[in-house]
């Protein structure tokens, strides 16, 4: 019992605030709920009382949303293989999305469950851990949780950070509150950081440096799901698409969208082989997208509404989540959003890149910026200061097959010297996982 005498609590004034958000968060989730029904679900699993665990003593995995989802999708595959059963829990709905669309199939329908994240409340973590009786957690990339990590601590359950990133902006914030910060970091079990910045900023933040190290980014490590590249062969034959020409706009924001769209307006209008697929970022905004293309007068299919790509189509509305991997498996160029939208951050441009697709982003790209610096360095991925450069890259890519040849070239090459990360995190969880064997 010496691991739980070592528990420190959360100070009151976090518990305090949280039970005071709790009917906000409510009202959140109920706003952008698509019924009563889902509704209810989402409120079920976030506030409990929670889903019977298809397993017991499963790895859990916590990740955000999709970018989260994406760097854990090698290491969940890898035990699912094996099969280990496998808790996945999400933040976001795109999150949950994307996990249930990568393993909530055969042949691994008996060993994967995915739920929300229950608030970080600890009559809520109790019961949590109680039913699903986790073997180890293994947190993805920057979501921690005071009262989880005491929880975990608490019930004995190896408490991992793994791809860990942090910025300087979010280690800023974190200081400001170090009575809650210290604590929390002092009762991770190890961490695993993509790089040696992100290391000393959680150390300075009171983690001990003994129980950590570093070994690169997992994200270079994965691969495009068989399953979706065989999906988009299929489509591709079924919508004739082997004379179009397809690029992708990848997790937009407002105004992305619009902005991009009026730019290719004219090349869409005059060239009927060119295909424009958009894929917003966030559902919420799927209806909005569609308004735009309307305005535009951009003959538009929508995937919500199983439309399938005609000869005459110009953009295909992507409003469906969990099927990034398809759209760029169909595509030869793409934009990543996130990149020319204020303020911006960027998303991952590593999945576009695995599939040999040639990569544009816009100038603000802060969240990704050691990857992405890399593969500038490399000439592997091309950077518009604006929407009309952007669209500008993308035609080019589409018609200068030499120049495209070699920026995939160049961003196989960095991929393929940054990869390794992958197995030294599967070295410390089944470090964890054979103690969690012990008698």
């Amino acid at each position: 019992m010496a691991q739980q005498n070592a528990v420190q609590q959360t100070p009151f004034w976090y518990n305090f605030l949280l039970t005071c958000l709790k009917p906000l968060y409510r009202w959140k989730i109920k706003q952008r709920a698509e019924s009563a029904v889902l509704f209810q679900q989402e409120c079920l699993e976030r506030f409990g009382p929670f889903q019977p665990a298809k397993n017991t003593g499963a790895i859990w995995f916590h990740a955000v949303s999709v970018g989260e989802t994406n760097a854990a999708q090698p290491l969940i595959e890898h035990y699912l293989k094996l099969g280990h059963p496998v808790l996945v829990t999400n933040t976001t709905k795109t999150g949950q999305a994307r996990a249930k669309s990568l393993f909530q199939k055969a042949p691994y329908l008996d060993l994967f469950q995915a739920v929300y994240l229950p608030v970080d409340q600890k009559p809520l973590l109790r019961q949590f851990f109680q039913r699903y009786q986790p073997k180890i957690l293994a947190l993805v990339e920057t979501e921690i949780w005071p009262n989880l990590i005491a929880e975990a601590r608490l019930q004995q359950v190896p408490c991992v950070l793994l791809n860990a990133r942090l910025s300087e902006k979010s280690a800023q914030g974190y200081a400001k509150v170090r009575r809650l910060t210290r604590p929390m970091l002092q009762q991770l079990t190890w961490m695993l950081a993509q790089d040696a910045a992100t290391r000393q900023r959680y150390v300075d933040l009171g983690l001990d440096p003994a129980r950590s190290q570093v070994v690169g980014n997992i994200k270079f490590d994965i691969t495009a799901p068989a399953y979706f590249v065989v999906q988009a062969q299929q489509l591709e034959q079924d919508w004739q698409l082997a004379g179009r020409q397809i690029i992708t706009l990848a997790s937009t924001h407002a105004p992305e969208e619009e902005s991009l769209l009026r730019q290719l307006q004219p090349y869409l209008n005059s060239n009927p082989e060119l295909l424009c697929i958009v894929v917003p970022r966030h559902p919420e905004r799927f209806d909005e997208v569609y308004q735009v293309c309307q305005r535009l007068r951009l003959n538009t299919r929508r995937r919500s509404l199983q439309q399938p790509v005609q000869a005459d189509t110009q953009v295909f509305l992507a409003d469906s989540m969990g099927e990034m991997w398809l759209w760029y498996a169909l595509s030869q160029a793409c934009f990543v959003g996130g990149s020319l939208n204020e303020p911006g951050g960027g998303h991952n441009i590593l999945e576009p890149m695995a599939l040999d697709v040639a990569t544009v982003i816009g100038p603000r790209y802060f969240n990704f910026q050691t990857i992405v610096d890399e593969f500038v360095a490399e000439q592997a991925i091309l950077i518009g200061e604006d929407a009309a450069q952007v669209v500008q890259h993308l035609l080019n890519c589409l018609n200068d097959s030499l120049h495209v040849s070699q920026q995939v070239e160049h961003a196989q090459q960095v991929l393929q010297r940054n990869q390794g990360s992958l197995q030294q995190h599967i070295q410390l969880l089944d470090h964890y996982l054979a103690q969690a064997t012990l008698p």
